[in-house]
């Protein structure tokens, strides 16, 4: 079958909740990926930063392939030899005290939301059912109903209300206007780092550390999504540590398997995860000794090839290459690590056309808020290739 004919499949049997690029991929290995057509693409997109580690690393196929073959499922009415295992990795490596498992992002946002709801009644003493959660404009969390509830764009929401009280969204980056937001009823604030999907718009410099002691004067908690920027993406292993913050709650997920599996995970100190009873909350895959097995891994890789080290080498460069590009149509640069956006002028007639030239000439990336081009390609890519692309980018920004 062609590449039209998957097309067709795709759109007579399935729902239409994306709109990707006409490119049908049929195998993939390290920064690299084929169509079913043998044609040959430079992932620039690492399906949104879940694969930091590159496409089909060996270390995490095998780790997959192994365990996959002993037992994939317990559910979590019975223990298993690997859940463990992970647990002490994620401890090490984050400091943080405990871990809650889940399978999808979404998943774990609504998992931090929920205990941080509890923690504000249980131990700040919130009046039942009056806790609010303080969210900024422009987020993008997840589109599950309460995720939504909290979104800033009409799209998301237009037709699936009613929707979850108990959220107050604030501007990004404006820390007075937060600061005015805090109540005695307010349990957290929710925040991205870096927000990816509004467009990888950064936050001005020292905004996440006053956020952090606005927190901790107000015994508030601090919720940071890392799902997008965490595990190496930005140069560290969180954003967060960009501004010396240790968020009370960080959620990941995305490269936490490198793209084999659907993982992802809440970390927090035991004064707020240790209040989960059993029964409370849960996931039948969850904590999977599947999961668990293929998250050791990837961490393993991120931790001994110095993922971090490189998405900082390489991203500054990065950089540094796009901004020398002389394109009439960019507005603007920006980013950190190799978590890039360029930012085109409202008449470039939008990003879109942008990266479809871009899969013409071999390059797979993915606009996103209509005027930004997204790179953020597998933190394992070489100078090399960079070179390559920067004169591809170039050529295309250009037109």
């Amino acid at each position: 079958m062609n590449t039209q004919g998957y097309i067709e499949l795709e759109d007579k049997y399935g729902a239409h909740n994306y709109k990707p690029l006409s490119v049908v991929i049929s195998e993939g290995k390290g920064v690299w990926v084929w169509d079913v057509e043998g044609k040959k693409y430079l992932d620039c997109l690492s399906a949104y930063s879940a694969v930091n580690q590159g496409h089909c690393h060996p270390h995490i196929v095998k780790a997959m392939v192994d365990q996959a073959q002993k037992i994939a499922l317990t559910s979590r009415a019975f223990r298993n030899d690997k859940l463990g295992l992970l647990y002490k990795k994620l401890v090490d490596l984050t400091g943080y005290e405990r871990v809650l498992p889940m399978n999808s992002g979404a998943e774990a946002v609504e998992s931090a939301i929920k205990v941080a709801r509890k923690w504000a009644y249980v131990t700040k003493g919130v009046p039942k059912y009056e806790a609010e959660i303080i969210v900024a404009a422009g987020n993008f969390h997840g589109r599950t109903v309460t995720i939504v509830s909290f979104s800033t764009e009409d799209f998301y929401r237009e037709a699936f209300g009613p929707f979850t009280p108990g959220f107050k969204i604030v501007t990004y980056g404006d820390i007075e206007e937060m600061k005015s937001a805090i109540t005695p009823n307010t349990a957290a604030v929710m925040l991205e780092p870096i927000q990816g999907e509004n467009g990888v718009v950064l936050p001005p410099d020292g905004y996440l550390k006053a956020v952090a002691d606005l927190c901790k004067e107000n015994n508030v908690l601090f919720i940071a999504d890392e799902i997008q920027t965490g595990l190496c993406r930005t140069g560290k292993w969180f954003a967060s540590q960009h501004e010396g913050v240790r968020p009370d709650v960080t959620v990941i997920g995305k490269a936490l398997s490198g793209g084999m599996y659907p993982v992802s995970a809440v970390l927090a100190d035991d004064a707020v995860l240790g209040l989960f009873l059993p029964g409370e909350h849960g996931s039948t895959f969850g904590g999977s000794p599947l999961a668990a097995a293929v998250a050791v891994a990837a961490l393993e890789v991120l931790d001994e090839e110095h993922l971090a080290d490189r998405a900082t080498e390489l991203g500054n460069y990065f950089m540094s290459k796009l901004r020398e590009i002389e394109a009439p149509m960019v507005k603007e640069i920006r980013g950190r690590g190799l978590l890039i956006g360029v930012e085109l002028r409202p008449e470039a007639g939008g990003a879109r056309r942008y990266c479809e030239m871009l899969q013409e000439a071999g390059i797979l990336a993915k606009e996103t808020h209509d005027h930004v081009i997204r790179f953020a390609p597998p933190l394992i890519i070489e100078k090399e290739t960079l070179d390559w692309a920067i004169e591809v980018i170039a050529d295309v920004l250009k037109r």
